[in-house]
């Protein structure tokens, strides 16, 4: 009985665990078929805002000339003055000129052409001419300045207009003269003032006549 009892055991054998991992982090899980867990995380990207330069003034010297000639344009602009080397030049363009122009500092002593007021932000002139065809049709071209050294940008409106129409009525009376007020006056005027040296030569001639008549009626 004693070994009976002794042979007997009850082995208990401990189950395997399999530990379960535990996801950390931002993003978003996504289960593939093998089990394997892919994060997806997301970034946003944050852009600062550019800082716009203001717009720089540009005049036209002058600012409208006649198709079908060959005229001349100065082309005036405000540029900064540029730092670091770069020279204090523009370029101006426009379809109204036969090629782009290049601004150039405006020489101390100038007078003409020279800009109308001061500039906005205080910088100096600079300017330079172009060239418009007398092909160029009646239009309003813009003309379009950039400051080479700094990039700063203006524009200006060039108007091409039609010539001016000659008058078609031409008088038909000559002005009078002066110096005594009825010489040279019209014939048709009605005025009891004889006509000026004619008027005399016509009375002169009268008297005589009639002097010679009486002189001719005494004799008789």
């Amino acid at each position: 009985m004693v070994g009976l009892t002794g042979c007997t055991a009850s082995a208990e054998a401990d189950p395997t665990t399999t530990p379960t991992p535990t996801a950390t982090g931002t993003g978003t899980a996504t289960a593939s078929p093998t089990g394997t867990a892919t994060t997806t995380a997301t970034t946003t990207a944050t852009t600062s805002p550019t800082a716009t330069r203001p717009t720089i003034q540009v005049q036209l010297n002058p600012d409208r000339v006649t198709a079908g000639e060959t005229s001349t344009v100065w082309i005036l602009a405000n540029c900064p003055v540029p730092t670091g080397g770069p020279v204090h030049t523009g370029t101006a363009t426009s379809r109204a000129f036969v090629s782009g122009a290049v601004l150039n500092p405006v020489p101390a002593g100038t007078s003409s052409p020279s800009p109308t007021g001061a500039a906005a932000n205080g910088s100096p002139w600079v300017r330079g001419s172009a060239q418009v065809s007398g092909t160029v049709r009646r239009a309003s071209y813009p003309v379009n300045v950039k400051c080479d050294g700094t990039n700063d940008t203006g524009s200006a409106t060039l108007r091409v207009v039609a010539a001016e129409a000659l008058p078609t009525t031409v008088p038909t009376k000559a002005p009078r003269a002066g110096g005594g007020g009825t010489y040279a006056q019209d014939v048709d005027d009605e005025s009891s003032i004889p006509l000026g040296p004619a008027g005399v030569l016509i009375g002169l001639a009268l008297a005589a006549g009639i002097g010679i008549a009486v002189k001719r009626r005494n004799r008789a």
